[in-house]
């Protein structure tokens, strides 16, 4: 069967149905091709299951720690298999919304595998999209007049360490974990790696991070990184800088893990060895050879301003594009994509991006880091406030973080947000307001912020940079 459609959007991610939504609304005939669930990654294997295990070993935690507030309670229990429960209802609820969503839009989703057809019987430009389903159902023909690809990513993984899904594993596989491992080690020491790491250690397993990098976390600022490393460590978690996973060597349930270091070469015995070395964009056999679009070396698909590949009517967004591979934006990018194919008003280019780390500490950046200022060329402004500053957070009983301010001397604007601890991944959402509306520290010094909350740090940090600061 063959249909024609305003627009085609290849990937039902976060990217791809907020694109659905987004051209229905704009009354664009529209179909989403997904191969798995509506909610992608993000809903289904990423950004909301993660977060809600990390949201019960928080609140496992808290109970242990209860005492502190006046209450006493008996020794809590971590119940694994009731966490995943709760994880499996949040997810089910949201992906119920997301379909209803789909329904409400009146948006066609086909359930298969989708590829580009080049030029043909059926479309004279490429971009025809095939879509091919597990059983003998004959193929259906989508003919769009606009494509979106948003086929997003994959976890990445490391040549002669494959992931059997058993004792070798990616984050894909730790939600069908049948109890806590006792053991663990982490290869690799980015966000992915950190925020699994600090769940597990909170949760009583014994883990360990092995990083290539001299430093955890890249691309996060060297004092956030500084005071993170320290309170993961406080908190039994081994980590090996400057490392290399030499061989893992497995037998039914662990693994020898030979790690080679500058100081010695070691071997660690675990359960689990977990591969959490970043992602790669899904551009494999989805029918780029057919067209006109360009990758770069890692796969990522070539984008302009527009989001347009070299097919001007075919949009990439989202990590299928590389650099920022984060929710948010790809939610971003279907936005301005669509506003590009309807020529109502665009959006800008995405300049300043909020990251975040939903550890223990948290974390949470925007900007530039204090060294790619300096390697920039700026001459910059750097205030640190500590949390005890403000009074909520001894209310909170959170008083172990800062917030580190970053601006240029020269013009005073605001180049760099930087947050550690207690809830740093809502306390950036001013910060991220403030960068779109081009605050400065001045002007960031004058809101009126409720008291008390821990929103009342941006006072106290910004009245530091200005040479006025009040408590701390």
């Amino acid at each position: 069967m063959a249909e024609n459609y305003d627009l085609v959007i290849l990937g039902g991610g976060t990217g791809g149905y907020v694109a659905a939504i987004c051209a229905s609304q704009a009354g664009l005939k529209t179909a989403i091709v997904e191969s798995d669930k509506i909610g992608g990654v993000c809903l289904h294997k990423g950004c909301i299951p993660t977060k809600s295990l990390l949201k019960s070993a928080e609140i496992y935690q808290l109970t242990k720690h209860a005492e502190q507030f006046g209450v006493e309670t008996a020794d809590p229990t971590f119940n694994w298999s009731k966490v995943i429960a709760r994880k499996d209802e949040v997810v089910n609820r949201l992906y119920n919304g997301v379909q209803s969503l789909m329904k409400q839009g009146k948006i066609d989703v086909y359930h298969g595998f989708g590829r580009l057809l080049g030029p043909s019987i059926f479309s004279p430009m490429a971009g025809s999209i095939s879509v091919e389903y597990e059983d003998d159902k004959e193929n259906d023909i989508l003919i769009p007049k606009n494509v979106i690809l948003a086929t997003g990513s994959s976890a990445n993984s490391i040549s002669k360490i494959a992931p059997d899904g058993e004792v070798v594993i990616t984050s894909d596989h730790l939600f069908d974990l049948d109890d806590i491992p006792q053991n663990m080690v982490i290869i690799g020491g980015g966000v992915i790696g950190i925020e699994w790491a600090s769940l597990f250690a909170d949760v009583g397993c014994d883990v360990t991070i092995v990083e290539a990098s001299g430093n955890i976390l890249p691309g996060f600022d060297l004092d956030i990184i500084s005071f993170t490393e320290k309170r993961l460590k406080q908190r039994g978690i081994n980590i090996l800088k400057n490392a290399l996973v030499e061989d893992v060597k497995k037998d039914k349930n662990s693994a020898e893990v030979h790690i080679q270091t500058n100081e010695e070469n070691q071997v660690i015995t675990t359960e689990k060895v977990l591969v959490a070395v970043g992602r790669k964009p899904n551009t494999f056999n989805i029918g780029l050879q057919n067209t006109e679009i360009e990758c770069d070396d890692d796969g990522s698909i070539i984008v302009n301003e527009h989001l347009q590949t070299k097919e001007s009517h075919i949009y990439a967004i989202g990590d299928v594009t590389g650099g920022n591979m984060l929710a948010h934006v790809a939610m971003y990018e279907a936005r301005k994509a669509i506003s590009h194919i309807t020529a109502s008003q665009s959006l800008p280019t995405e300049s300043s991006i909020p990251s975040c780390v939903y550890s223990n500490p948290e974390i949470a950046m925007i900007g530039l880091t204090e060294q790619q200022a300096l390697d920039q060329g700026y001459q910059v402004e750097v205030k640190k406030t500590y949390f005890p500053s403000v009074g909520k957070s001894f209310v909170n009983g959170e008083e172990d973080g800062f917030i580190k301010m970053i601006s240029d001397q020269k013009t005073k604007d605001l180049i760099g947000i930087h947050i550690v601890g207690g809830t740093a991944t809502e306390l950036i959402t001013p910060g991220s307001m403030a960068f779109y509306f081009d605050a400065s520290p001045l002007e960031l010094s004058e809101v009126i912020y409720p008291h008390p909350s821990m929103n009342e740090i941006y006072s106290e940090v910004a009245l530091a940079i200005e040479g006025r600061k009040l408590h701390g």
